[in-house]
């Protein structure tokens, strides 16, 4: 299992599971600093995007398959916890917990230091450009493979 502990703009695969940093910036909170619900889906999509760009998947890629392919997500349990306000730098966890045909179940956890602001599961779906279920290119179950199974781990 590769690991890269030092972190960049992809954030840091440890074990199977990615950290991913991101600020809070004005543009993400209400009058009062404090972050709108919507944009932890952002977060919670940034960092699922850069788990694949750090395990060398990214969107082009897949696009460029014999037969392209895009990610839709199907399902979202979400748990807001505790908000997260203006400045704060927050960590998201990804692990990518099974794969099964065109379905992805992956779990998020969104952090500022050791405290849980956000949970979240998720089923994202591999979809043609037309919008129908398809099964992952090789390149993708290759390159994900190291990491499936992947469980988020209490702090």
């Amino acid at each position: 299992m590769e690991v890269n502990p030092k972190p960049t703009a992809e954030g840091t695969l440890e074990g199977k599971v990615h950290r991913f940093p991101v600020r809070v910036y004005y543009e993400n909170t209400d009058a009062g600093g404090v972050v709108y619900h919507a944009d932890y889906l952002c977060f919670l999509e940034r960092a699922r995007t850069d788990f694949l760009r750090a395990a060398g998947i990214t969107h082009a890629l897949l696009r460029e398959e014999a037969v392209p392919v895009a990610f839709a997500v199907r399902r979202a349990e979400v748990d807001f916890v505790k908000p997260a306000v203006l400045e704060d730098l927050l960590t998201i966890h990804t692990a990518f917990a099974e794969v099964r045909g065109p379905r992805f179940f992956i779990t998020q956890r969104i952090q500022r230091g050791d405290e849980i602001l956000v949970q979240a599961e998720l089923e994202v779906a591999c979809i043609t450009l037309e919008g129908k279920a398809a099964r992952p290119p090789k390149v993708l179950v290759n390159a994900l493979s190291p990491f499936t199974g992947g469980v988020l781990k209490s702090t």
